[in-house]
């Protein structure tokens, strides 16, 4: 496996750059080698990533076919690299990796690692590189996963890094998976183009959905609308890269006015994590941004209802029965499209896609 040009550029330049500009180094032979930002996904690469997973979904339903998966990176091994908290997103990768055969290995926890005796992060890094063959990685550290990616691309063995979330800024993958259950959710009716897409509750510290935004701006004539208390409302930073990308974009307070016109209803929970002082977003009122059988009987029959997870109280469970909650179907979607992802990373897509 080849690696690429960040070989070729001080981190000091390469920190500098916009992430559209940062992309252009994470990739080799038109191939992504580091998943870092949602920026190096395009149309056609969404499209095949979409169309591998399924393909993926659909071989797993055999044990013949569960077979072949694991026989194809067999001889690979994963390092999960998780220090911040996860349940979905750490299992997800976990069963991505299973799925093709990977063995693996874990750290998720800085206190069981060397880092507690003062290890650098760069210096913890370039030792799981020692054993594995990938390493997938979650921080609370925004920006670590390229400094991590700079420094492996760097050494004498650079492999791939793939961003399992990094701080408040991005978290690429779940975007993806979020693409694909929009793919999923709209293959009947027209695909992703033309539809409107409303982010409601904590839009201005969800990592998910900026990295959402920025692909959604890869469809023709989508419409986004963000729902919000004025204290959480969508951060210049989406705002302004949706205007330069020429895409609609509403913002309100009124999500019952909204979702008669919605045909995807993205829910996020109050990210309190970053508070900045104790108690500081339980002070924001949100009881007008939740989704209970009333606003169910507003929607569209065709919509649909997503989240991330986990959730508090903004969907009921009441929710959970009815056909347009895909949040459940959105979660499973993870473990094709990120064993999607890491194949075409090793380069057995085209096997997967002769089978």
């Amino acid at each position: 496996m080849k690696s690429t040009k960040l070989n070729e550029v001080s981190w000091s330049d390469f920190s500098e750059l916009t992430p559209i500009d940062k992309a252009e180094y994470l990739s080799t032979d038109n191939k992504i080698f580091h998943m870092l930002l949602a920026q190096q996904f395009n149309r056609k690469q969404l499209d095949e990533f979409g169309e591998l997973a399924t393909r993926i979904r659909k071989i797993a339903k055999t044990k013949e076919g569960i077979l072949f998966l694991r026989s194809q990176l067999a001889h690979k091994r994963a390092m999960l690299y998780f220090t911040q908290p996860s349940t979905r997103t750490f299992l997800s990768f976990t069963a991505a990796c299973q799925i093709l055969g990977f063995q693996i290995g874990e750290v998720r926890n800085k206190s069981t690692s060397s880092e507690f005796k003062g290890e650098t992060q760069e210096d913890s890094i370039r030792s799981f590189s020692s054993y594995f063959d990938i390493i997938i990685m979650r921080s609370e550290i925004g920006g670590l996963a390229e400094r991590m990616a700079w420094a492996l691309s760097n050494s004498e063995r650079p492999i791939p890094i793939i961003n399992a979330g990094s701080g408040k800024d991005q978290h690429p993958t779940q975007a993806l998976l979020d693409i694909y259950t929009l793919q999923r959710s709209f293959e009947k009716s027209g695909g992703i183009d033309g539809k409107h897409i409303v982010f409601v509750g904590d839009l201005a510290r969800g990592r998910t959905v900026r990295s959402l935004s920025m692909l959604l701006t890869n469809y023709q004539d989508i419409k986004i609308t963000f729902v919000a208390p004025n204290q959480l409302q969508a951060t210049p930073d989406i705002l302004e890269l949706l205007a330069c990308k020429n895409v609609s974009y509403d913002l309100s307070n009124n999500l019952r006015s909204i979702i008669p016109q919605a045909d995807a209803i993205y829910m996020t929970r109050i990210q309190d994590e970053w508070d900045t002082t104790s108690g500081e977003s339980a002070k924001i009122d949100t009881s007008n941004f939740c989704i209970g059988t009333k606003e169910l009987a507003l929607m569209k029959s065709t919509a649909v209802i997503m989240h991330p997870l986990p959730r508090r109280n903004e969907i009921s469970t009441d929710v959970d029965s009815d056909p347009r909650a895909v949040y459940w179907r959105q979660m499973r979607n993870g473990m094709w499209i990120r064993a999607a992802l890491i194949a075409s990373i090793f380069n057995c897509d085209k096997d997967i896609k002769n089978y």
